[in-house]
């Protein structure tokens, strides 16, 4: 039997690294999504918005502008949902770069950085890899 968890891409850009830009998705649930690439780093943050104020729940480092090899060429992101819309992934270029999960309070790059927030606070290791995929989406 196949347990495979579907991912559903919400949001579709194009994206020229180093350049402001802000790409923002939500799902039916409320949970919702940004990444941000500010001239000189890029974030992925799980944002609630209460009473029209943001509230960051955990940031996520996903590159500095200035380590990136080849910034003249555009990328594609994605920004991806698990079908019961409580995990998002953030893809560049078809590679997993971040994931949020929103029930469990977690969040995980391949920077592993920065330290999980003071709202999200309980988790340790923030270290995206791919055998974590494999047993977060990929069960058999």
């Amino acid at each position: 039997m196949n347990n495979q968890v579907k991912l559903i891409i919400y949001t579709e850009e194009l994206l020229n690294i180093g350049h402001t830009t802000s790409i923002e998705s939500e799902v039916e649930s409320g949970n919702c999504v940004v990444f941000q690439d500010n001239g000189e780093t890029g974030y992925f943050y799980a944002i609630d918005i209460i009473n029209e104020e943001i509230i960051v729940l955990d940031a996520l480092h996903i590159y500095n502008v200035k380590d990136v090899i080849n910034t003249s060429d555009d990328c594609l992101v994605k920004i991806l949902w698990t079908e019961d819309k409580t995990k998002a992934i953030l893809s560049i270029n078809n590679y997993y770069h971040a994931l949020l999960d929103f029930k469990n309070k977690k969040g995980y790059s391949r920077t592993g950085f920065p330290e999980a927030s003071k709202v999200w606070k309980s988790q340790t290791n923030r270290q995206l890899t791919d055998a974590l995929l494999d047993e977060l989406f990929f069960l058999v």
